[in-house]
């Protein structure tokens, strides 16, 4: 074993590690230390990469000396997680006249020609950044060196030492730029990561017996299932195999040529060595390999190739089979990888006609007729036609026509905007914030610039998960949620200690949020069971009403609606806790605001035009979302609080006969004062007296307050006097803490992050420092005056990892999310648990931790 301050040579026993030398590195001594077939290799650390760098080279002589006079080798990049990336492999170092005539007596000068020709072309354009075009179609290695001594004014280098110190510095310095290190940071590397090089002794793949290179893996690429995947091209060199046409199968198939027809023997000695890295390595792995006349070399290996799903049937499998325990396996899946298991996705091999871009505001995807309205979205479901709701931007008026919808696109808004939080708690795909689209709601018209107009009826497909519009009807994989994925789950159920609920607003929610398994309902927005045509009317002559008789006889047509709504929630849920808040949104929301919209109102109540526009005037506010919603409604216009109440308390006595007990939770939203907590109180109070009263009927309820306002989390101590539960509703006190529309903030965010003003969209990801305060001043404050009190995060944010960790460190009962988010909630509250419990399970994982042997 040779070691000298600038690189080691890779032996069992050597100094390798994965955070001096990168994980190809630490890997490939594993593979040896398996007694596996690896070419000599030599380890170059970070620090000497980053001296290379700077201009410092190690001594070539010593270098090359390892490999031995006339050597090739190759140079890869070796970062310390695999998924940082780093330079493409270099190979056939060395070569130069010399090397390529003896190669020529030995193997015919047609192979020597390719090797040298395609060694030229790697340092011409790979390592020197020469202009590709220059090297293009049928040359020779003489007419290749012409020409770069042509573009470079000097001949093409025949001393192997010039050769590896460019081919070093050149992959130095590509880690240091800066696309380089904005993509490594993309991954979670960070900012001063450091590269490790390996170089590495050629196995040329190319002789007179069975030779050539191949990539192989032994598990699908999709599924994870056992199988044998890969490409081997004879007289071949490096992971070209996978890429051409003349290559080969591993496995014996009737589809073509195979490389276990002629050398069964060296494709089972790969079998053997996958399976003693899938025992050893615990992990199922992806092997490049070379065959020199029948003799077999392992070069490399990594993580094999898989999808989301096959992440998780790989963990599970892993588990199962008692190579890695079901904890390790949890903490090796990403939570967001589940996204893609739980919704359709656009196959990655099928072709992809984009035609725009916006913001991946919630993942999935989906083919269909764009339609401009919801009333149209509505006509083609009924029909069983899939269609695509396209929108400047949403409204709660479209909810129907969102709920018909099969994805959503819309030209303005972000990541939190009313079209993306409700697409995620529906689990349709949604893109918005496509701003280049250019929507004629009128002409029913939907312009891409610089491709074509399309048309209502037209087809295009809506990927939510990149952010992506398509041309026509895309190949779509199926969601996943037996096998191994609902594994995961029990496992992640049985590990985490914090409550995971669901935001549902309709009974298809709650189902869904059941299918996940959730511990209740932590927010049903009751405004979204208003928007049905039915109900709309009378909701609207409610508004219109001008004495509090009229409102109540209107409110009383609804009563039975809403109970009918609770009950149906209430028994769908069997006894879990289910939260709903009351009435939120100002009344504006309810009415038209576009002319043949009013035109059809005041027809529809026997009213003038003139009348009805001027009434809606009347409710217009300069700023909605600061004005009279929420508990302020409930206080001015207090009938429909009492009429929501009763509804509720009717519907746990329906729903509690002959089954198990019904304890509703009422939220009251958007509070910022004790006094305004006491009223409502009062009246909710007295409604439940006189619904006792009225049936003869026992039942007990909580009522709680939903902390939106900064003020109500720093009088949450005094508020929670008059409270069961506070919840924290995350989305509006973001907003209110930062004084940051939600809807607008898409237009200025990214310039914001990438300067570095916030480290991450505040809307996307809880700003634990800031409104993270806010929420432990709440918390500590309300359960120092009311000992026992429930706390939750209830907004979007609830379903992110870092909500999670933050909740169980504040010491928060549940959080609640849209119901396709559960999943994910559960597998990060559960990864959470496991690495507070054992942390030193997680840390031995897979092929890169220096732990394993």
């Amino acid at each position: 074993m040779l070691t000298t301050p600038d690189f080691t040579e890779i032996t069992p026993t050597a100094d390798i590690l994965a955070t001096r030398h990168g994980s190809r590195a630490k890997c490939l001594q594993r593979l040896a230390r398996l007694d596996l077939p690896v070419p000599l290799s030599v380890a170059l650390s970070f620090d000497t990469v980053r001296q290379i760098a700077k201009g410092k080279i190690p001594n070539m002589a010593a270098l090359l000396g390892v490999f031995g006079e006339g050597a090739l080798v190759s140079v890869r990049s070796s970062s310390q997680a695999a998924d940082w990336g780093g330079p493409g492999t270099i190979l056939n170092v060395g070569m130069n006249d010399a090397v390529a005539s003896r190669l020529a007596k030995l193997h015919g000068p047609d192979a020597a020609d390719a090797l040298y020709l395609s060694f030229i072309k790697a340092y011409a354009v790979d390592v020197l950044r020469l202009d590709a075009d220059v090297f293009e179609g049928p040359i020779t290695p003489r007419l290749a060196k012409t020409y770069f001594e042509d573009e470079m004014e000097e001949p093409f280098p025949q001393d192997p030492a010039v050769q590896l110190t460019e081919v070093l510095r050149s992959m130095a310095r590509a880690w240091e730029g800066t696309t380089a290190r904005l993509l490594r940071q993309a991954q979670g590397a960070p900012a001063d990561a450091g590269l490790g090089l390996v170089v590495q002794q050629m196995a040329l793949g190319i002789g007179q017996g069975a030779s050539g290179s191949g990539v192989v893996q032994f598990v699908s690429v999709d599924r994870g299932a056992p199988q044998i995947t890969g490409r081997f091209l004879p007289q071949g060199q490096g992971r070209a195999a996978l890429n051409e046409q003349d290559a080969q199968f591993i496995e014996s198939d009737a589809r073509g040529p195979a490389l276990e027809d002629i050398c069964p023997e060296q494709v089972e000695a790969l079998r053997k060595a996958a399976a003693l890295m899938r025992t050893r390595l615990r992990e199922e792995m992806q092997i490049e390999f070379t065959l020199m006349n029948g003799e077999l070399f392992i070069l490399d290996a990594v993580r094999s190739t898989r999808s989301a799903r096959a992440e998780v049937a790989i963990a599970v499998a892993l588990a199962e089979d008692g190579v890695i325990s079901r904890e390790e396996a949890m903490t090796r899946i990403p939570p967001f990888t589940l996204n893609q298991l739980l919704h359709r996705q656009v196959d990655a091999r099928a072709a992809r006609d984009v035609l725009t871009r916006g913001i991946a505001a919630a993942p999935g995807a989906a083919s269909g007729k764009i339609v401009f309205t919801a009333e149209a979205a509505q006509s083609a479901a009924s029909q069983g036609e899939a269609c695509i709701l396209v929108r400047r931007e949403t409204s709660p008026e479209d909810i129907r026509g969102m709920h018909a919808a099969h994805a959503i696109l819309t030209e303005r808004g972000g990541m939190t905007s009313h079209a993306a939080v409700i697409a995620r708690g529906l689990g349709l795909p949604c893109v918005s914030g496509a701003t280049q689209l250019q929507l004629n709601a009128r002409k029913k018209t939907l312009t891409v610039p610089g491709r074509k107009v399309f048309h209502e009826g037209d087809v295009i497909t809506v990927d939510g998960s990149s952010g992506e519009v398509l041309a026509g009807v895309a190949a779509m994989i199926e969601p996943a949620l037996g096998g191994a994925f609902a594994k995961l789950m029990d496992w992640a159920d049985a590990a985490r200690d914090i409550g995971i609920r669901a935001n549902a607003d309709t009974v298809e929610d709650a189902t869904m949020a059941q299918r996940f398994g959730v511990d209740g309902i932590g927010l049903c927005r009751t405004e979204h069971m208003f928007f049905d045509p039915i109900r709309l009317t009378v909701m609207r002559e409610m508004i219109f009403a001008e004495e509090p008789g009229d409102r109540t006889a209107a409110l009383d047509r609804l009563l039975p609606m809403q109970r009918d709504d609770f009950t149906e929630l209430f028994e769908l849920m069997q006894g879990q806790p289910v939260c709903i808040r009351l009435f939120d949104p100002p009344l504006h929301e309810f009415l038209p605001n576009e002319r043949d919209g009013i035109r059809a109102m005041a027809e529809a109540m026997d009213m003038p035009v003139s009348r009805v526009a001027s009434r809606i005037e009347s409710l217009q506010e300069f700023n909605p979302m600061l004005g009279m919603r929420g508990v302020r409604l409930g206080i001015t216009v207090p009938e429909i609080y009492d009429m929501q109440a009763r509804a509720i308390f009717e519907a746990t006595i329906a729903a509690s006969e002959g089954g198990a007990p019904v304890v509703p939770e009422i939220m009251i939203p958007l509070v910022s004062a004790k006094r305004e907590v006491e009223l409502v109180k009062a009246r909710v109070d007295a409604v439940a007296s006189a619904v006792r009263a009225e049936s003869g009927k026992a039942f007990d309820y909580r009522l709680g307050v939903m902390v939106e306002t900064p003020r109500a989390a720093l009088r949450a101590g005094e508020i929670a006097e008059s409270c069961a539960f506070l919840s924290f509703g995350t989305n509006d006190l973001t907003q209110m803490t930062y004084g940051l529309s939600r809807d607008d903030a898409g237009r200025f965010m990214s310039t914001y992050v990438q300067q570095g003003v916030f480290p991450e969209d505040p809307f996307q990801r809880l700003d634990t420092e800031g409104v993270g305060e806010l929420l432990h001043l709440g918390a500590e404050r309300g359960r120092a005056a009311r000992p026992g009190l429930i706390l939750s995060i209830c907004g979007e944010h609830g379903g992110h990892p870092d909500s999670i960790a933050f909740s169980r460190k504040a010491g928060f009962d549940y959080v609640s999310c849209s119901p396709y988010r559960v999943p994910v909630a559960k597998l990060a509250a559960a990864q959470l648990a496991v690495q507070d419990r054992a942390p030193a399970s997680t840390a031995e994982c897979r092929a890169g931790d220096d732990e394993l042997p």
